[in-house]
């Protein structure tokens, strides 16, 4: 008689949404592997348990997580996957109506839950991984998620409904988790939060970053370090002297102003005005006059007049912004502008969205052909086609600028800095030749 094998689980983690749910992912393939039970992440490879990260920033964002997990869900009710469980932002938000109107997920969790996913596979959480994680992205950079959760109450902003309050981990525990990405290759560092400024108030007493960075300076092995996601309200002027000062720290800031009317700034509940924000920007050019700031904006925000809307467009063309992306008001439930009339048509967000963007993208395509002529060090990330494909200092993963040189004629190491010569240039990208 044949002796019965036990199936061994794969499981495949499907990751959506921002940087933040990418670290979550790494941290719960981490703790799996750790219990012998063979994960993979985003693959094409066969795997009998399937866990979703979802996203529910917006509605595009849940409309993919939804539509993704309905996918899974076709496949588990015909026999194709064994289990199928759900995390994330969209799980912890609307888990209730989920679990009525998608019965095939076999469990949903919320984003603080990861106990309770290992509980599912009998596996133990091991406190001893803290600051210990497998990395999804390339081998050479890495993202440090610095704290938890945000304090603030911007009008449009469901975030603090799903990840609850600002926690602050200690600059201890992100240096050895430095220290750790370090010895696996890892070259460049991008720290995030919901909210970057308010790092250290409630472990402190104090905003913290500025000793965060000088701490994570010293780790051997990391050479760039990119700030994302900060606060324009009350910002620690003191951060632009450590950018200044420490080389490691990138000529970079991530930083949402989302609007530069009064008006809907008010609106919104930023706790600033369009002057603050435009002397915290040329305070920021001032000390660092090498500075790259990306920016995000938001249109289409209930009452948002035409003349708001021009004050914005006025403001980006002032301020030309290095990097700048725009998202289209989002109308969420349980958030004080929620009580509001969504009153911004569909088709004039979509309208001012592109309007905005066409304004960018002449102010990218100026910034981007001044620099034909000029040296920087480059890191590459991929090859794609028949172009290596790498960024500056200025530029994060994904979201910014490239760098462009043609593997046909040239050869540089992926996850490797370059020192790359611009030869031309258009609206978003360069291209160069090693020197």
């Amino acid at each position: 008689m044949k002796a019965k094998t036990l199936k061994k689980d794969k499981v495949n983690i499907i990751t959506l949404g921002c940087s933040k749910n990418i670290v979550d992912s790494e941290n719960l393939m981490t703790q799996l592997k750790a219990n012998d039970i063979d994960v993979v992440h985003d693959s094409e490879e066969k795997a009998n348990i399937i866990i979703v990260n979802t996203c529910g920033f917006i509605d595009l964002a849940k409309e993919e997580s939804v539509n993704t997990i309905l996918e899974y869900a076709a496949i588990r009710k015909k026999g194709g996957i064994d289990k199928l469980y759900v995390t994330g932002c969209l799980s912890q938000r609307y888990k209730d109506d989920l679990e009525t109107e998608i019965p095939e997920v076999d469990a949903f969790f919320g984003t603080m839950e990861l106990p309770g996913i290992l509980a599912k596979f009998n596996a133990d959480y091991r406190h001893e991984l803290v600051g210990e994680r497998i990395t999804t992205t390339p081998q050479h950079y890495a993202y440090l998620k610095i704290s938890e959760g945000c304090n603030r109450t911007c009008s449009f902003c469901a975030i603090p409904l799903m990840r609850g309050g600002h926690v602050s981990r200690t600059i201890e525990s992100l240096v050895q988790e430095a220290q750790n990405l370090a010895r696996m290759g890892v070259k460049e560092i991008m720290l995030i939060a919901q909210e970057l400024t308010y790092y250290g108030l409630d472990l402190y007493k104090e905003r913290a970053l500025p000793k965060l960075l000088d701490a994570l300076c010293e780790v051997e092995g990391i050479e760039w370090i990119r700030l994302h996601y900060a606060y324009p309200s009350k910002f620690p002027l003191e951060i632009f002297d450590v950018i200044a000062r420490q080389p490691k720290v990138c000529n970079y800031l991530d930083i949402p102003l989302q609007h530069a009317s009064d008006g809907v700034l008010q609106r919104m509940k930023r706790q600033t005005t369009r002057e603050e924000q435009r002397q915290l920007i040329f305070e920021a050019r001032k000390r660092v006059p090498d500075i790259a700031i990306r920016t995000t904006f938001l249109v289409g925000f209930p009452g948002e007049t035409e003349e708001e809307f021009e004050e914005l467009c006025d403001f980006v063309k002032e301020m030309q912004f290095e990097r700048l992306g725009v998202f289209q008001y989002s109308h969420e439930e349980d958030t004080s502008a929620y009580l509001v009339e969504d009153d911004v048509p569909a088709e004039v967000k979509e309208e001012r969205a592109s309007t905005l963007m066409a304004i960018q993208q002449d102010i990218s395509n100026d910034k981007n052909h001044n620099k034909v002529g000029q040296t920087f060090k480059v890191l590459f990330d991929r090859k794609e086609g028949e172009f290596f494909i790498g960024r500056t200092e200025y530029d994060s993963p994904e979201v910014d600028n490239e760098v462009l040189v043609d593997a046909k004629k040239h050869f540089v190491r992926l996850g490797d800095f370059s020192t790359i010569q611009i030869t031309e240039a258009d609206d978003y990208d360069l291209y160069g030749v090693p020197v």
